[in-house]
């Protein structure tokens, strides 16, 4: 399927953009930060619950259309993001808990983000 499909909403978005928080998972995009060795990133961190830890036991991903989200805009100091001490430092800069898909949608464009800017997680330099 073309990453550039329209989602089942009727809205002409990535797929991937609703698909991935739908399935439990946290795409990230790399932001500009604050300084010299500082390095940002946003994130969409989908809520879990016993019925994710259910499927995920029995091999499976769980689509939830009512998931609720967390956004964070985070900046880090950039030597520490490939250490388990990556949070030392960091910084929260902005958080907003969107209450449905709509407003998720919405978030990153406040922001001046664009939708396809966000990746899976392995596909930045971000911690996970």
């Amino acid at each position: 399927m073309d990453s550039q499909d329209s989602t089942d909403d009727g809205s002409d978005r990535p797929v991937d953009e609703l698909t991935a928080p739908r399935l439990g998972r946290k795409p990230v995009t790399e932001v500009p930060a604050s300084g010299p060795g500082r390095r940002a990133f946003v994130d969409i961190s989908p809520t879990r619950d016993r019925s994710d830890a259910r499927a995920r036991d029995e091999g499976r991903v769980r689509e939830d259309r009512d998931r609720r989200f967390r956004l964070r805009h985070r900046e880090y100091d950039g030597d520490r993001l490939d250490g388990f001490d990556h949070d030392i430092g960091m910084v929260l800069v902005a958080s907003a808990d969107p209450a449905d898909e709509a407003a998720l949608r919405a978030v990153p464009t406040t922001w001046g983000l664009r939708p396809d800017a966000f990746v899976h997680p392995w596909e930045t330099d971000g911690p996970t």
